[in-house]
């Protein structure tokens, strides 16, 4: 059964003794720091320096500020289930989005209402959906190459049998 996220089979040729069964704990402690610069971020008391680099440099602030820890943990979790011989999952990804779609509504609403001098801004939630596009897109394009490397492994591209993925 092939998965429409990343073009794979639902048994890939990674293991743990691959570069995604290493790689992906890395990554996962970058998207753990880049989660946390994100809050620390949109939660801070004093809000971005002003004036900005340019008019509406927050703008490109928030995309960044939502590409980052979301590109980092999808690609987390598909080399983590890469590593487990697995495809990336497209529930596994429809929750990511919907965590940091949800986080970045309710980030503008906590600044509008709890923060003296600063407000929340529909146009930050804009470039917050934007970030996190931004982020799938790149990352779903590393795992595809992921996958197909994976494959290559092989020396043939197929699909390793059960005993071969084991």
């Amino acid at each position: 059964m092939s998965d429409r996220w990343t073009g794979a089979g639902s048994r890939v040729g990674a293991d743990r003794g691959t570069r995604a069964g290493s790689s992906w704990r890395v990554v996962a402690v970058l998207a753990g720091l880049a989660v946390a610069a994100q809050l620390w971020g949109l939660y801070r008391v004093t809000g971005p320096p002003t004036p900005g680099w340019f008019p509406n440099a927050d703008k490109l602030e928030h995309a960044a500020g939502f590409a980052l820890p979301v590109g980092l943990l999808v690609l987390a979790l598909g080399l983590r289930r890469l590593a487990q011989g697995r495809s990336p999952s497209r529930p596994t990804l429809v929750v990511v989005v919907a965590v940091f779609g949800a986080h970045a509504v309710l980030s503008e609403v906590v600044q509008h209402l709890f923060y003296t001098g600063r407000s929340g801004d529909p146009r930050d939630v804009l470039a917050d959906a934007v970030g996190i596009a931004l982020g799938v897109v790149v990352a779903t394009a590393l795992l595809r190459r992921a996958v197909r490397r994976s494959r290559a492994g092989h020396g043939d591209g197929r699909r390793p049998t059960p005993a071969e993925a084991t």
